[in-house]
């Protein structure tokens, strides 16, 4: 441990974020033998193991075998929906333009169920198995102080001095079960998406390999066939699919398997991390995808000019702070207060063309639609009058056109 990192105590109880992997059952020997503490364990169902619902049973059983005083698992899907995954909607957030931050939001909602986890329990400190690289030690650390500066977040990774191959054998000499040794990547999971990266997409140059993708089907394997799907909106929160009105889990993990189905959803990204490392990541995004790209193509058409460009920047600056492990900013309440207010109209339906790894909107329709097509068509009964332009042009290019000759004449002067 570093003179910057913090000064190791004694604690008598200590939650850890356990989610079974070869990290985390490392880290939960560690601390019971470099802490002499007991150690609980806590995971978040977030909606991940898409294919296997039982694994967060097999997660508790191995927790408790490695010495785990007691295990919580605790169902978080509707709050994650409605108070992650919808903001995210209505900020058409997509960190740099591309990532929609699937794993980004789940993270502080983690890190303030293990305060309450640990306030209920008389828990002292809290444990991750982060890294020292990453965003996500940011998210956690970040959230978790703001909510109980008094509860100490401690982080093994970082203060253990192991390597890869020294871990494992750790693990193996304190009886800890390795499901899959010379697994490639590093993933996360959970309702809005998919991570993976190490190993061979460490190297930008190189391709991602088809084995780095677990959900989505090769795009050039999909149905020769488009399938055409119809979203519904309430204020910005999706709330139906194909006229069938649904929860918001639901209709996440339907889209998913649709999207899947069609190769959607796949992005390889050179990132910008907070820290200010470069990474390339790569990520399934089906239902995230999808939904992004149905809302603010909605959104857009019931906002004004003025409110279509200022919301990007809000837009943006709101995806940053998420992104970034600052949730608990008041920055971001305030940008969603006009992000909430901008959703009231964000009513009515969407259609989206899936082909093939593609995701198209190719209609949609509000009672609240900025359009009229009286005075948008091009037909001679057109209710628009074009006259109006004789005056108008002269009056809009005026102070562009004056700055234009001034320049003109600027240049002709330094000829001279």
């Amino acid at each position: 441990m570093n003179d910057l990192g913090p000064k190791k105590k004694t604690y008598k109880n200590i939650l850890l974020m356990y989610s079974g992997g070869l990290d985390t059952s490392t880290i939960l020997k560690w601390l019971q033998e470099n802490y002499n503490a007991d150690v609980y364990t806590f995971t978040a169902d977030l909606g991940q193991e898409f294919a296997d619902p039982t694994r967060f049973k097999e997660i508790e059983e191995k927790a408790k075998k490695l010495g785990a005083k007691k295990h919580f698992t605790v169902d978080l899907k509707d709050i994650f929906f409605k108070e992650y995954i919808v903001p995210t909607i209505k900020a058409n957030g997509l960190y740099q333009g591309i990532y929609p931050l699937s794993t980004a939001v789940g993270r502080p909602l983690i890190a303030i169920e293990a305060v309450k986890i640990a306030k209920n329990e008389n828990i002292e400190a809290l444990a991750h198995g982060c890294t020292g690289k990453g965003n996500d030690q940011i998210r956690i650390n970040t959230t978790a102080n703001a909510y109980a500066p008094e509860i100490e977040v401690l982080q093994p990774l970082i203060e253990w001095n192991m390597g890869r191959d020294e871990e494992i054998k750790y693990a193996e000499q304190h009886g800890i079960q390795i499901q899959n040794q010379n697994k490639k990547y590093s993933t996360d999971e959970n309702l809005f998406g998919r991570s993976a990266e190490c190993d061979i997409l460490e190297h930008p140059e190189i391709e991602p390999p088809e084995d780095s993708k677990a959900w989505t089907v090769a795009p050039e394997k999909a149905p020769n066939t488009a399938e055409y799907i119809t979203i519904n909106f309430e204020e910005g929160i999706p709330v139906g699919l194909n006229g069938e009105m649904m929860n918001g889990v639901e209709l996440i993990r339907q889209l998913h398997e649709i999207g899947c189905k069609h190769g959607i959803g796949r992005i390889e990204h050179m990132e910008d991390r907070a820290i200010g490392l470069k990474s390339r990541e790569t990520y399934e995004v089906p239902a995230a995808l999808i939904l992004i790209k149905a809302h603010k193509d909605l959104e857009k058409y019931v906002c004004t000019k003025h409110e279509n460009s200022f919301k990007q920047l809000v837009d943006q600056r709101w995806t940053e702070l998420a992104y970034e492990g600052l949730w608990v900013d008041p920055l971001r309440e305030a940008l969603e207060a006009f992000i909430n207010e901008i959703n009231m109209k964000v009513t009515g339906s969407v259609k989206v063309k899936l082909f093939k790894g593609s995701a198209n909107v190719v209609a949609r329709e509000s009672p609240y639609g900025i359009y009229d097509l009286n005075l948008a068509t091009y037909d001679t009964d057109s209710s628009f009058n074009q006259k109006l332009s004789y005056g108008f042009i002269p009056l809009w290019g005026l102070q562009s056109r004056m700055g234009f000759i001034t320049k003109r004449k600027l240049k002709q002067e330094k000829k001279k």
